[in-house]
């Protein structure tokens, strides 16, 4: 009986191995690595599971911020489609054309349809490179430039009539006014670079940082004017970050970092409102606002780049070498008296 099984064994053991040496050389993989690649690329068919593949590859490779905008592009389109998803192939010019329609209804600007335009060009292009879509050109007629925007930056009176506006019996205003104010005098930091200072961060009358954009290290000067705002909204709750923006806990903070800003912004559109403010105020103006003055005072270009973090431009990247610190946090200083 036992030499009977034996040989049952082998012969199927046979018959299989030859069946899966016969599969193989028509392009078809039993094993485990192959069936797993195989339903991959099925599961990849769909644009939805084909971005969230590729959402996770950024963020396994440190590109948190690529990642998110992909996940922006990925929600902005799915509203479009009504939650249904669409498979790679479907991806036509009509399908586009009809996309850019509605956004355009919705209001939204020549760049923001550009920004979403590209990154599904992008996705559908490696798609196509991996082999899940026949290449249609479907963002051949839809806007994919970039238009000139008119940049966004408040006079030195308007930001005093900012910074003394009276707001104590507003809180949330107040606390929106002065997260504006202090990105201002913090060299026009990005909010997203605000929020995830920690304590930490600041030894020595310097606040050490670095810019989640480009991953450079600053530095800059820490003023009375600045502690005076930690100051006036430190909370009862210890927390390791150093202004109050992040509040709580979070699994992801750049998440709660873009709420709160979503939050601010929505009142300082209200200040601009009270002071009959026609340009609208965001916690980017403060940005701009500061680069636009520095260069009214005298301050060098290389300064200003300086100061801002801005490390992709050529010219910059020449004098960074040369430029002085202690110079940048004089005429930092310089600008925070003007208020």
């Amino acid at each position: 009986m036992k030499a009977i099984d034996l040989k049952f064994i082998t012969s199927c053991h046979a018959t299989v191995t030859s069946y899966s040496n016969s599969l193989t050389t028509t392009g078809f993989n039993l094993t485990t690595t192959g069936i797993t690649d195989m339903n991959t690329r099925n599961n990849a068919a769909g644009l939805t599971p084909y971005i969230e593949r590729q959402i996770s590859l950024l963020k396994a490779s440190g590109r948190q911020r690529t990642a998110e905008t992909y996940r922006a592009a990925l929600n902005s389109f799915r509203h479009f489609s009504h939650g249904r998803d669409i498979a790679l192939c479907d991806i036509t010019q009509g399908v586009a054309g009809d996309y850019q329609i509605w956004l355009r209804g919705r209001g939204v600007g020549d760049n923001t349809v550009s920004f979403y335009m590209r990154i599904l060009r992008a996705v559908y292009n490696r798609a196509v490179d991996e082999g899940l879509a026949d290449d249609r050109h479907p963002f051949r007629h839809v806007y994919t430039g970039i238009a000139k925007t008119v940049k966004r930056a408040v006079s030195l009176d308007t930001l005093r009539r900012i910074r003394h506006l009276n707001l104590s019996r507003r809180p949330a205003l107040e606390y929106a006014r002065d997260m504006f104010i202090m990105s201002f005098c913090l060299r026009g930091m990005s909010f997203v670079d605000m929020a995830l200072l920690k304590n930490s961060d600041l030894c020595g009358g310097m606040l050490y940082y670095r810019r989640r954009k480009t991953g450079r290290m600053l530095s800059v000067a820490w003023t009375s004017e600045m502690q005076a705002i930690v100051d006036r909204h430190r909370g009862r709750e210890s927390s390791e970050y150093l202004l109050p923006i992040i509040r709580g806990r979070y699994r992801d903070v750049r998440t709660a970092a873009r709420n709160a800003g979503y939050n601010i912004n929505r009142s300082l559109k209200r200040i601009a409102a009270i002071i009959g403010l026609d340009t609208p105020l965001t916690m980017y103006v403060a940005r701009h606002s500061w680069a636009t003055l520095a260069r009214n005072q005298g301050v060098p270009l290389t300064l200003i780049s300086e100061g801002m973090g801005h490390s992709s431009e050529k010219t910059t990247r020449i004098y960074l070498a040369s430029i002085d610190t202690a110079e940048l946090d004089r005429a930092n200083s310089r600008l925070i008296a003007l208020l």
